[in-house]
């Protein structure tokens, strides 16, 4: 069973999403973007609201990871 850690997953997607080039980015993109940097702030902050956001994430991805199979 392969496990994905949620941080390191949001880490990989803002990335790919920052390499993009700026002039081809809508603001919805913009906002989308924004929205991933924050959540990922909230998920490695050690405090209990980015514990409870981390538990909320890997529940839904562990959900789906195993709706998948």
């Amino acid at each position: 069973m392969m496990t994905i850690n949620v941080g390191v997953l949001l880490a990989v997607i803002v990335v790919m999403r920052l390499r993009r080039r700026t002039q081809a980015r809508s603001r919805v993109e913009e906002r989308n973007t924004a929205l991933f940097v924050l959540t990922l702030g909230i998920v490695i902050a050690p405090t209990p609201l980015g514990q409870g956001v981390f538990d909320l994430i890997q529940q839904l991805v562990s959900g789906v990871s195993q709706a998948g199979t």
